[in-house]
């Protein structure tokens, strides 16, 4: 299914916007609010190919969340609609933070609050409503039922990045071995508007940053340089998402005393609590530190920093995943990829979705309710976050 190139800048800004606000419950949640908004409810997207877009992104480095909003809006609106799908999904948390790092929030009240909770267990039915979705399309014989349960052991075993990159390479190399097919032509025609001149000089761009700014931070001693050299770097060698990044991050800050090891960590406990990704804890901390540019320039510097590796090697990747995805052999790895993504995705519901969520039979009421509202009475994501936070709110005030 071809998707066409119809929508507008504003659309994108708007829908990526909402989901900056309301999409809790950490990377692989936010995939599931993806996933309702762009397959089930928009139908801009079909499950294969949605389900290879999250592969995609998966083994690249960076935040996955964020490069997947990134693609759907390249999809839909061209290099400015992923630029929109970007800002929209990121500027809300970032903003966030960087006002807590001025101090206008006391976020240790709130990181406890009884609606922040009741948002955490509705991640839990999103992300349900995602694997029960996607197990049903892309799990449809006994042999990827198999991948997808021994993947998620495997992540469960290994709770790191390199378990989850494990993952699809097995998955991978099992579809590519065993589940043959006919080959699906339309399969490959996803329609992304970027040249491969550009994804030539995106990939140029990475590797020739990664290389420079370590040398060029160190023969100026310009601290700007090297305030975007330790985020870019940061940025460029992780996989798995935030939480992955943080020592990273940590090393990279507090001992050269730009920041102070308690301010680090009150800034990742404000990070858990807002919507959206946790790259933009890059923020807190170039608005926090001591040095110049701090406040809020300092923070935009590092959240560009942050994000410009993976954005630059997801333009120098999708030009040439159309055609990639048309070859035969792609397509049955492909199969086992996909199959392998559910596995990831039943593992993260254990872990850290529910083992974070669900710690009394009150809990485990309101997210059925919240599981029944999605997935059998169709209401809005962004709704049912609405109804979750009240509902565990007001069993609070009741237990009180």
């Amino acid at each position: 299914m071809a998707i066409e190139r119809r929508g507008s800048v504003a659309e994108v800004l708007r829908i990526f916007l909402r989901l900056g606000c309301t999409s809790f419950g950490g990377p692989i949640a936010h995939l599931g609010f993806y996933r309702a908004e762009f397959v089930e409810r928009r139908k801009w997207l079909g499950e294969e190919e949605y389900a290879d877009i999250v592969a995609l992104c998966q083994s690249l480095p960076g935040p996955a969340s964020s490069q997947v909003a990134a693609t759907i809006g390249i999809l839909r609106a061209g290099l400015p609609g992923g630029l929109a799908a970007w800002f929209g999904f990121t500027m809300p948390s970032a903003l966030a933070l960087i006002l807590f790092a001025y101090g206008v929030g006391d976020i240790g009240d709130v990181a406890q609050a009884a609606w922040l909770h009741g948002l955490k267990i509705v991640a839990v039915a999103v992300v349900a409503q995602a694997l029960w979705g996607m197990a049903r399309n892309l799990c449809p014989d006994r042999q990827r039922v198999t991948i997808a349960i021994c993947m998620a052991l495997l992540t469960l075993a290994v709770p790191s990045a390199f378990g989850q990159v494990a993952a699809i390479a097995i998955g991978a190399l099992i579809g590519w071995m065993f589940i043959k097919g006919p080959p699906k032509p339309a399969v490959g025609t996803l329609g992304f508007s970027l040249s491969r001149y550009l994804a030539i000089g995106a990939l140029i761009a990475f590797f020739a940053l990664l290389a420079i700014l370590p040398l060029a931070a160190a023969a100026t001693g310009n601290h700007v340089v090297q305030l975007i050299d330790r985020f870019y770097r940061a940025g460029s060698l992780v996989f798995g998402g935030g939480h992955v990044v943080l020592p990273l991050l940590q090393q990279a800050v507090v001992p050269p005393g730009w920041i102070g090891n308690d301010g680090f960590l009150a800034g990742y406990g404000a990070a858990q609590a807002v919507p959206g990704p946790l790259f933009t804890f890059a923020a807190y901390l170039g608005t926090a530190m001591t040095p110049q540019p701090n406040g809020w320039l300092g923070g935009l510097i590092c959240l560009v920093s942050i994000y410009l590796p993976s954005f630059l090697l997801l333009l120098g990747v999708l030009p040439f995943w159309d055609g990639l995805r048309r070859v035969e052999a792609i397509q049955a790895a492909l199969r086992g990829v996909n199959a392998a993504v559910v596995g990831l995705l039943l593992s993260a519901l254990y872990t850290p979705v529910w083992t974070s969520a669900i710690m009394t039979p009150a809990d485990f009421g309101i997210g059925l309710l919240a599981f029944l509202l999605l997935m059998f009475w169709r209401l809005p994501p962004w709704l049912v976050v609405i109804l979750g936070a009240a509902a565990a709110e007001a069993v609070s005030v009741v237990g009180a």
